[in-house]
């Protein structure tokens, strides 16, 4: 019994120096080196700050984002393109008469023909070469020759008409598709059309411009067809 008691004191009293040699050793390395664990403990919190502050990473556009917008600003400028400038009832018409026999110009300023509000200069341009191939007597009697658009804008059109003195000649009157034409002295190149019909003439008129009416001179050709057009 003794014996057992020896045993366990002895074990106990090696636990407690076991353990003061333990906590004696901590103190010495602490004393020795009192900043040794202070350095990680205050390195591991400036990071632990940092990435607390780190600014957070702002979102950037994605290609989809701007694929979105891309449309919008085509459409805009589709838009803008479209507003054709048109003529208006405000719009100045100017018109110059050229002389090609005299070498003389005239210019003038007009009230916008009805017939051209509205239009875009392709539209125009349409019109007025419609004017070219069918001008009115009053034009043909003039020697008119040709038309052209020199200026267009929503403000203010231009329009130049050339006009060229004719010798003396003749025309024959025959007809087309049951109406009158007018051919040149040379019975080959057409001179005009018109709007006469054959029906409505006399029957021996008729038969004279079936065979081919000679008519010797523009007055005469002008009379001609004012007095028979509808």
């Amino acid at each position: 019994m003794k014996l057992v008691k020896r045993i366990s004191l002895f074990m106990t009293l090696s636990v407690v120096m076991l353990g003061l040699g333990g906590w004696g050793a901590l103190k010495a390395e602490d004393f020795f080196y009192p900043h040794r664990y202070r350095h990680g403990v205050e390195r591991d919190g400036v990071e632990t700050q940092e990435s607390v502050r780190a600014p957070m990473p702002q979102p950037v556009e994605t290609a989809g984002e701007q694929s979105i917008e891309e449309p919008e600003e085509k459409q805009i400028i589709e838009a803008s393109a479209a507003q054709e400038p048109v003529v208006t009832a405000d719009t100045r018409y100017l018109l110059e008469m050229v002389d090609l026999s005299k070498g003389t110009v005239t210019e003038s300023e007009e009230a916008i023909p009805v017939m051209y509000i509205g239009l875009n200069r392709e539209e125009l341009l349409k019109a007025l070469s419609a004017y070219e191939d069918n001008p009115p007597l009053t034009e043909l009697e003039q020697g008119f020759e040709t038309i052209e658009l020199t200026a267009f804008s929503k403000d203010r059109v231009a329009v130049c008409k050339y006009y060229k003195e004719k010798a003396p000649q003749g025309f024959y009157l025959m007809v087309a598709d049951h109406f009158i034409v007018v051919y040149e002295e040379d019975r080959s190149s057409l001179y005009m059309n018109t709007d006469v019909l054959l029906e409505r003439l006399p029957d021996s008129l008729q038969r004279e411009i079936m065979e081919g009416k000679f008519v010797a001179s523009e007055e005469e050709l002008y009379l001609f067809l004012e007095s028979y057009s509808s």
